[in-house]
């Protein structure tokens, strides 16, 4: 039989062809390729609020050849994404390439492998239209939303704008954490930390906690005064010793959240960098004679299920390199939460014989980074608790004078086995106010008796004051969103984007602050769409998105519900606004304008953001800023020697745009308009043809090299190759691929670690 395998990206193609058999032809559709006109609200609200689809524009020569495709096979796969956005983008294309019904079926996998693949194949069955109609929900309330709500803040405030029934939440969120910390008022309080000496043994700091009688806190320096007075020649010795033995038990495996949460703390990254990272190791990477090969299963997903294979094969991996002692006795099972879409698994690796380290040579830096969080953290999951031996003490203090004892707490943990920390410690997060905190930890206590007299060696007094709460960072902001139930895992990363590219929200030293647009829009939403800017009233959207893709619920009745009480708010908004624009401060930049001496004002474009003149339009003056209105420090213009324009003959310039780097005329772009493409010229001569020299040259995903002589010569290689050596067994060319340096000779196998001297 003839086969014809549709997927979503064609990055994926390469990988899956190498699964299946010769009778599968597999192409890509490259996402959606039908949706909503923009031109228009495309839902017929009169009739069922039907939607209006149209093919995407610049999609129709995809969806010609995918027609062409499907009527020449005898059977067509539709092997989207197993989500339900994978499954609406399924049901888009039974619907366009107009096949008989019995012709088509749907197969998922979670993992790019070849028995996940091949099963999925052989298992294939119908469109689940529940999870169809969920998406198609989704996408239909966005719209309302979005092509409703927009023009009243185009009248209101400025064109451009635009309002979401989840970006819009999401700002709010970041508007009501500001306004909390502009309300926040900072309370005194006192700590009193001493460091005690036993006669035998190390040191150690213990905090005052109050009197046998309970707590006492110290409300100023008053109060830390009496303390300490009562301290004067006071004699300590140790009250009480509480020895525990407790277990720590390591956390689920990824989730799409977790993970953005985690990627962040550790490494960094942004939701939006990290996600395309995981698309990246889920779609499948070239590792050397091992061939192509998906590394982690599907990244979108809030399930921490795992299946019975991946267990038993972390299993013997943790038995064979941890011992036996590091696996638990019983498997560990984790229980996702309730309304999790558990049609796939956690985020974990694919093959466990892929160690990070292993295929690092094939990774960039932050794919390495990124796969070893997520194998390090799974292997964890399914390990030993860790013991711990805990031993908290009470130093109780004899005052010369007076009734009550002040007391000082102190704990210490030591580590008696590792367990899971063998492989992975979760990142911790700080307390922000030490005011409750009763003891002070230490990395170890001394051996302690009860009864046992101990010295103070140092009683410090320290005034602190309150912090308001922090400001959300990205990770911070995805964990709250998915407490309160705002939006799904899997939009989270696109949602920040949109809100900081949109000019609502900027980022201030990794953190996420708004902009005064941000408070207007967001002050304008809340005074006549509070319902619909509600946290509950979003997480309830979500329930109901969750019933419509369980089979409880029509996505029809939804809809409608919606629709009615938003047609209430914005005929009452209507009436109720006037003509006047809302006027806001923009935001001042601290450089003044080097033309007439204004205030330059942070503004934006569908290019970026940039500074312009409050003079406006007297003056014209702009200057291109980051996000923060840090003016951008423009290069000097690199000259190419020996190379001129061949149309009006002015000398070449190097130039950079967000496609990488170009040569173009110095009178670029006003007078002359010749541009080329930049070919750095390495100076090695091409190995094949003898006469060519091996050029740096852009391709569609990244850089390589080949010989000066295309199309004559059509010589390729794909790393970086060595100016100043050669290969010390054959001569031939030598090239730095990752952490070694090879030989590219087909018949010589040379390598060598990269080392400084290199």
């Amino acid at each position: 039989m003839n086969n014809l395998v549709i997927i979503e990206s064609p990055f994926k193609a390469n990988t899956i062809k190498g699964y299946l058999t010769s009778s599968y032809n597999v192409v890509a559709c490259k996402g959606h390729l039908r949706d909503l006109p923009k031109s228009s609200l495309g839902i017929d609200i009169e009739n069922n609020y039907q939607p209006k689809y149209i093919t995407i524009r610049g999609k129709g020569d995809i969806l010609t050849e995918l027609r062409r495709e499907a009527k020449k096979a005898d059977r067509v796969y539709l092997a989207t994404d197993p989500d339900r956005e994978g499954e609406a983008i399924a049901w888009h294309l039974s619907q366009s390439l107009g096949l008989d019904p019995s012709k088509i079926k749907r197969a998922r996998f979670n993992e790019l492998s070849k028995p996940a693949v091949r099963e999925a194949i052989q298992k294939a069955g119908e469109i689940n239209m529940d999870l169809v109609d969920s998406q198609q929900a989704r996408r239909l309330l966005d719209r309302l939303v979005g092509y409703k709500i927009s023009p009243l803040l185009w009248k209101k405030i400025r064109s451009g704008l635009s309002a979401g029934r989840v970006q819009s939440v999401a700002t709010r969120m970041i508007v009501d954490r500001e306004n909390e910390i502009r309300a926040f008022k900072s309370e005194e309080y006192w700590t009193i930390d001493a460091v005690f000496t036993p006669e035998k043994g190390r040191s150690f700091k213990a905090r005052y906690y109050g009197t046998e009688n309970g707590r006492v806190s110290l409300a100023n320096g008053g109060e830390a005064e009496k303390v300490l007075k009562s301290l004067e020649g006071a004699s300590y010795f140790v009250s009480k010793v509480t020895a525990s033995e407790k277990q720590r038990n390591p956390s689920p495996p990824f989730t799409t959240s977790l993970l953005q949460q985690e990627a962040y703390r550790k490494l960094g990254f942004q939701s939006q960098r990290t996600m395309m990272i995981a698309q990246e190791l889920y779609e499948g990477l070239s590792l050397g004679k091992s061939g192509q090969h998906g590394l982690i299963t599907y990244m979108r997903t809030d399930s921490v299920r795992v299946s019975d294979e991946a267990r038993e094969a972390a299993k013997e991996y943790i038995i064979k390199n941890y011992g036996a002692e590091y696996y638990p006795e019983t498997p560990r099972n984790y229980k996702s939460k309730s309304r999790t879409q558990d049609a796939h698994e956690a985020i974990r690796p694919v093959n466990l014989s892929f160690s990070p380290e292993s295929v690092k040579a094939f990774l960039s830096n932050d794919q390495y980074k990124l796969y070893k969080l997520v194998w390090d953290r799974f292997l964890a999951s399914q390990m030993a608790s860790a013991k711990i031996n805990g031993l908290a003490v009470v130093i109780e203090a004899v005052p010369v004078t007076g009734e009550e004892h002040p007391l000082f707490k102190a704990s210490g943990d030591t580590i008696a086995f590792n367990g899971f920390l063998a492989a992975y410690d979760e990142a911790g997060e700080e307390n922000e106010d030490s005011r409750n905190v009763t003891e002070t930890k230490n990395a170890r206590l001394p051996m302690l008796t009860e009864k046992q007299t101990v010295t103070a060696k140092s009683i410090d007094p320290a005034q602190n004051f309150t912090k308001p709460p922090q400001r959300y960072t990205e990770g911070t902001l995805v964990k709250v969103l998915e407490e309160k139930g705002i939006g799904r895992p899997s939009t989270f990363a696109t949602t920040i984007s949109l809100i900081i590219s949109r000019g609502y929200v900027s980022r201030k030293n990794k953190m996420l602050v708004p902009t005064n647009l941000g408070e207007v829009t967001t002050e304008l939403m809340l005074n006549f769409f509070e319902p619909i800017m509600d946290y509950k009233y979003t997480a309830k959207l979500e329930n109901e998105l969750d019933d419509i893709a369980e089979g409880d619920k029509g996505y029809i009745s939804v809809i409608d519900e919606f629709y009615k009480q938003l047609k209430e708010l914005l005929d009452k908004a209507e009436a109720e606004t006037g003509e006047e624009k809302i006027k806001f401060e923009e935001q001042k930049l601290d450089f003044k304008c080097d033309k007439c001496g204004g205030d330059m004002i942070l503004k934006r474009s569908r290019y970026g953001y940039f500074a312009g003149c409050s003079n406006y339009p007297e003056c014209r003056n702009i200057v291109a800023t980051d996000d923060q209105g840090n003016p951008k420090v423009k290069d000097e213009p690199v000259i190419i020697e020996g190379e001129f324009c061949p149309k009006c003959g002015g000398r070449m310039i190097k130039k950079r745009s967000r496609y990488g780097e170009y040569l173009a005329c110095e009178k670029h772009p006003h007078e002359c308009d010749f541009t080329k493409q930049y070919n750095m010229d390495t100076g090695i001569q091409c190995p094949e043809c003898k006469k060519g020299t091996i050029v740096r040259k852009k391709g569609a995903r990244s850089y390589f090299y080949g010989c000066s002589e295309y199309p004559e010569c059509n010589f390729v290689m794909w790393y970086k190759p060595v100016a100043d050596r050669r290969c010390p067994k054959c001569g031939g060319i030598l090239a730095v691929k990752k952490n070694e340096t090879v030989c590219i000779g087909k018949d010589c196998d040379f390598k060598e670690q990269n080392t400084e001297s290199n």
